[in-house]
């Protein structure tokens, strides 16, 4: 199949594909094969779909499958900002989708977003050197549309779940816009201070106790905001900040969490 143009984005082209082992795979596959980047690369389903840390993603027909493949996006330190701006356009992308519905909806840190209180999405990115010595990256975006997992680490819950009765192209349509205005935005990493700011507008748990659990522990404090590299800051008990740059986050009042 040869990728699309999509329309109303300028420089963004979209290859849609049946049942694919992994969205992210396929993006990959089509950086060896020479592609430029601005290229998503949507499945109807996959079968080795995966998440962060190495755990499987579910992936049924009727969800969304998209991965966005981008060539050098950013130096190396940027790049570290980038899966809050991926989540920041998920979530504007789902705040039009379930305007109006009576849903509520929010960003739990670093990037899964929350439809009354559960989780709906996930976010996976991956990076490969190309031969060329050039930063492959691939934006992997999965959207629970009409149907979610039973068995996860968060509770979780689709779109149909909600009341809110919407395709999966429908999804990306809105989901392909946003990426690209807050790529925009975002110019490369030089501008992460204005995607921040409304992350943080967006985002559920600031100020409220949670719980962190890290590869080599937990921790437990108060959230207090996101810093300039978009790391957590967790106030402890003892008073003193702890900046956390990758961890699976639980609310202390059950919000969000198993």
């Amino acid at each position: 199949m040869v990728p699309e143009a999509i329309a109303g984005i300028a420089g963004y082209r979209r290859l849609a594909l049946g049942s694919v082992g992994s969205t992210n795979d396929e993006a990959f596959a089509q950086a060896r094969r020479g592609d430029q980047g601005m290229l998503w690369v949507t499945a109807t389903s996959q079968s080795t779909g995966r998440a962060r840390r190495g755990r499987n993603w579910v992936s049924e027909p009727g969800n969304l499958y998209a991965s966005l493949l981008l060539i050098d996006p950013a130096p190396m330190p940027q790049l570290a900002t980038l899966p809050l701006v991926t989540a920041l356009a998920v979530f504007r992308a789902l705040k039009q989708v379930v305007s109006g519905s009576g849903n509520t909806i929010a960003i739990k840190w670093p990037n899964d977003i929350l439809l009354n209180g559960a989780k709906i999405n996930g976010i996976l990115l991956e990076s490969q050197s190309s031969i060329e010595g050039k930063t492959v990256v691939v934006v992997g975006c999965g959207i629970n549309c009409q149907s979610h997992p039973e068995e996860a680490l968060y509770p979780t819950t689709s779109l149909a779940d909600a009341g809110v009765d919407v395709m999966s192209d429908q999804v990306f349509a809105g989901l392909a816009e946003e990426m690209a205005k807050m790529l925009t935005l975002w110019d490369r990493g030089r501008a992460f201070t204005a995607i921040r700011e409304q992350w943080i507008d967006a985002a559920a748990g600031i100020g409220e106790p949670v719980t962190v659990n890290l590869a080599d522990g937990r921790l437990e404090g108060l959230f207090e905001d996101i810093d300039a590299d978009g790391c957590l800051r967790l106030r402890l008990a003892d008073g003193d900040t702890k900046r956390i740059s990758a961890g699976d986050l639980f609310f202390s009042n059950g919000s969000g969490n198993n």
